[in-house]
């Protein structure tokens, strides 16, 4: 039995509802994912984890929503930012070439400072300097913008999503600065999360 089934199993006692829950959150997660070679309840079996974490980025267009004000005039495309040094590659161009999302294209901006970057509704940080990404934070949580991570310390920082890749995938949301700044983060998203960080207290998902 995984470490997660009996975290589960203790804390619900072995209750047929929690297994249902979690049943339906893999499921949710795979749809997330939208990636061949991922399988419920099994290891994620990928050449690099940023296709994972792309393919991610691509479905927070449709399964996050922004404040009206937030959204690019018109049909003009979505904007994700890279901050910092660019993990990705061109990854992010291949998992979003030809997709759209509300109608909208998506376009990549990749920046080494906050000041270079543009407007943009979703933003991947990489910065691996804590103070830096503290500092980048401080700005950008004031602002309705859905910022990611895989650094650690991510979400106490002031940051809304952190990912973790390895064998499986983890999922943690900052749903107190998501509130903060009027972004909706779907239900569907809350299910397939590791973790959710609410009231000011991380509570155990899945």
């Amino acid at each position: 039995m995984s470490a997660n089934a009996e975290l589960c199993c203790e804390h619900c006692a072995g209750n047929r509802v929690c297994s249902r829950r979690n049943a339906k959150a893999a499921l949710w997660l795979v749809a997330l994912l939208l990636l061949p070679g991922l399988a419920v309840g099994q290891e994620v079996v990928v050449d690099n984890p940023y296709k994972v974490k792309a393919a991610f980025l691509r479905n927070f267009a449709h399964y996050v929503v922004w404040p009206e004000q937030a959204l690019p005039a018109g049909n003009a495309p979505w904007c994700i930012g890279i901050l910092g040094p660019d993990p990705f590659g061109d990854i992010l161009e291949t998992t979003l070439r030809g997709r759209t999302e509300q109608g909208r294209t998506f376009v990549i901006v990749r920046a080494a400072t906050l000041a270079e970057l543009p407007p943009c509704q979703i933003v991947f940080m990489t910065y691996p300097d804590p103070a830096k990404r503290r500092t980048a934070l401080a700005v950008l949580k004031q602002q309705p913008v859905l910022t990611v991570s895989d650094e650690p310390e991510f979400l106490p920082d002031g940051g809304v999503i952190g990912f973790e890749v390895t064998d499986r995938v983890r999922m943690s949301i900052n749903l107190d600065q998501a509130r903060a700044v009027s972004l909706t983060i779907q239900t569907k998203m809350l299910e397939v999360s590791s973790e959710i960080l609410e009231n000011g207290e991380m509570r155990r998902m899945r």
